[in-house]
């Protein structure tokens, strides 16, 4: 096989349909827009979602729901793999070195999920209520400018 003669397999590619050139082609006369209306007019389209006039659906469905711009920014972390990490005292710099939080992320929250034994201290992070008691029943700290 040489380069050079690679092809296309058969039936993948058709021609391209020149509309507007002739009865002859198939796609004469209207080229395939039908007749009359808006839609067979150059420039005669709409903006996407008009349905005539009526109340277009994405403005006759309540808004709901919220997304937060800040939601990558902060980060979620478990006493779990804090109980994995060797460091006893834990800051945003130690959990970005350690993989933990993403290196975009600017705060991290500690939250209440698997267990944690040694003694660790908190510096500059967010703590749930039920991880402060996990920690502080480990025998750790947690700054208080942490809160």
């Amino acid at each position: 096989m040489r380069l050079n003669t690679i092809k296309a397999a058969a039936g993948s590619k058709s021609a391209r349909h020149r509309v507007g050139r002739g009865i002859g082609s198939g796609w004469g006369k209207t080229a395939g827009r039908g007749h009359k209306g808006q839609k067979s007019r150059s420039g005669g389209f709409h903006k996407v979602g008009f349905e005539g006039g009526q109340m277009p659906l994405h403005r006759r469905l309540p808004k709901r729901g919220f997304t937060s711009l800040t939601r990558r920014y902060v980060a979620t972390v478990r006493l779990s793999q804090l109980q994995r990490l060797e460091a006893s005292e834990i800051d945003l710099m130690v959990l970005k070195q350690a993989g933990i939080v993403p290196t975009l992320a600017q705060h991290a929250r500690i939250v209440k999920t698997g267990e944690l034994t040694r003694k660790v201290q908190i510096r500059g992070l967010g703590v749930t209520a039920g991880a402060r008691a996990l920690i502080e029943a480990a025998g750790g700290t947690i700054d208080a400018a942490a809160a």
